[in-house]
């Protein structure tokens, strides 16, 4: 394949794909594969790093669909509905994907970058020093909300097993009361019918 038919192939890809954020740290290939499967066929799930936080735990994704039609369903869905993740609603939010976004993308035909450090005498390089500062500010910022995030959503996991495990508890003392008779004894007691009579 040359490099125009090869661009072209990835240009019809990104058409297809689409850029998800706000995800939950916890989300895996198969959680995102799952939740839009019911849309039409994913392709391919790639987490995008997040290079700014030291733990590197991506909280968005580029979603490649089988067609761009089931793209589109799925960001004017998402408009609409929450998106779930791991039973819990989460403040995702679905854009199609640009060329920037794919680190794998290929040239395009004809295209040449060209690249230079700027002196310190440069008057860009105060400019440049501000944007490193703050993007180190930044980094910082986006870590301590994603540990407390993380302690939030282990949390409220905590309390979702708890309350499972309680109303399993609770089934089976009703489970239990139906077949050691007890449910009969005391329909007959209060004169009451049951299913089975």
């Amino acid at each position: 394949m040359d490099a125009e038919e090869n661009y072209a192939s990835f240009l019809e890809k990104v058409k297809r794909t689409i850029y998800i954020d706000n995800m939950s740290p916890a989300a895996t290939d198969s959680v995102v594969k799952a939740a839009f499967n019911q849309f039409g066929n994913v392709l391919s799930v790639h987490f995008i790093p997040n290079y700014l936080d030291p733990k590197n735990v991506p909280q968005a994704a580029l979603v490649e669909m089988e067609t761009p039609k089931q793209a589109e369903d799925i960001i004017a869905e998402m408009e609409v509905y929450p998106f779930m993740i791991l039973g819990m609603p989460r403040p995702v939010r679905a854009r199609p994907a640009k060329l920037e976004m794919f680190g794998d993308r290929p040239r395009k035909p004809g295209r040449r970058i060209l690249c230079q450090w700027i002196n310190s005498k440069n008057p860009d390089f105060e400019v440049a020093q501000k944007i490193k500062n703050l993007v180190k500010t930044h980094a910082a910022e986006a870590s301590f909300l994603l540990m407390e995030q993380l302690k939030e959503e282990e949390k409220l996991a905590a309390q979702q097993n708890e309350t499972l495990k309680a109303n399993y508890r609770k089934f089976e003392l009703i489970d239990g009361v139906n077949e050691d008779g007890t449910a009969k004894q005391l329909a007959h007691y209060y004169n009451m019918r049951t299913s089975d009579s």
